[in-house]
């Protein structure tokens, strides 16, 4: 078997072959020829979580499993809360092939999925970005949204605004004028990327226009909560995964309360392969509750270790 350890992955894996790849299994999804198998996850307490995300690439030729979850107090240990390991598999034999540090690829993955559905559902004109979230995954969610786009100046809201430095930052490398606004102003976004960690919404209905794009990131566990859930009734929503939308994603609590149901819920690999329409006018609110699948994972995974191998990086060990 082979190990691809995390100092690689930064020299390894672009933000273009991420897109590639999370793009292509998405298809693959809404062609019957890739499936998720069901999540576990389990609460360890203060905050930790832990977990498993897995599934079948047929096209692929991909089996695997990602372990790893959400450690809260890592953040003053020096090290990122997200920790985690893509485990591949072959798919006919079921042999051990790859151990894959997930960490950058994670915060990889999850900006691809956001900026594929900005490139399939915001608005072609979208010129005003927001930014919600200011953690480890925004800057990367900032980076991608801007290869999305052409977007003409960003603004950002945070729980803790003394962090809204770090996306300036990256703001001023991407050319971008920055802001830090109230919520309200959120209305001035044309694109809107959420990306925190709470058990209740900051983002209202009312801090949303006609004609804006959410992609919504953070959600991926039950009980959190990133929106308000009204904004889901006046959108359009998709996803990447319905059931794990309707149960761990953000549309968990717009179902529950009845605003919406499962069958009002397109996964967007419907757009991307034409089966299903995208954004139908320039006044339709479109969002996607990026939910995060193991297929996700997977994808990136194989796409790194073919990437190491041929530059004779993988680390090959037996078991």
């Amino acid at each position: 078997m082979f190990v691809v350890p995390e100092r690689l992955i930064a020299g390894l894996m672009t933000p273009e072959d991420a897109f590639g790849a999370v793009e292509a299994v998405f298809a693959a999804m809404a062609r019957g020829e890739a499936r998720n198998f069901p999540v576990v996850r389990e609460a360890l307490g203060e905050g930790r979580q832990y977990g498993f995300k897995s599934g079948l690439d047929r096209v692929g030729s991909a089996l695997g499993v990602k372990a790893g979850g959400y450690f809260p107090g890592n953040a003053a240990k020096g090290i990122i809360n997200h920790q985690s390991t893509v485990f591949l598999f072959d798919p006919d034999t079921g042999i051990l092939q790859a151990a894959v540090a997930g960490n950058l690829l994670t915060a990889l993955r999850t900006a691809a999925a956001s900026a594929i559905s900005i490139d399939w559902l915001a608005r072609r004109d979208a010129r005003v970005l927001g930014m919600i979230g200011a953690g480890h995954q925004a800057a990367f969610q900032l980076r991608a949204a801007a290869r999305a786009r052409d977007f003409d100046r960003v603004i950002a809201w945070n729980y803790h605004p003394d962090m809204l430095s770090r996306l300036e930052t990256v703001a001023g490398d991407l050319g971008l004028p920055f802001e830090a606004v109230p919520l309200d102003r959120m209305r001035e976004a044309d694109v809107i990327v959420t990306i925190t960690s709470a058990p209740a919404f900051s983002l209202a209905a009312k801090h949303v226009s006609p004609g804006t794009h959410l992609a919504c990131m953070g959600t991926d566990t039950a009980g959190k909560q990133e929106i308000e859930p009204a904004l889901l009734a006046r959108a359009r929503v998709f996803t990447d995964e319905v059931e794990q939308s309707v149960t761990l994603g953000e549309a968990q609590h717009a179902v529950a309360a009845g605003l919406i149901r499962a069958g009002d819920i397109t996964p967007i690999g419907s757009v991307i392969t034409g089966k299903a329409p995208g954004r139908r006018s320039d006044d339709e609110i479109t969002l996607f509750d990026g939910t995060g699948v193991g297929l996700q994972d997977i994808a990136v995974a194989a796409k790194v270790l073919d990437l190491a191998r041929a530059q004779g990086l993988a680390i090959e060990v037996e078991l």
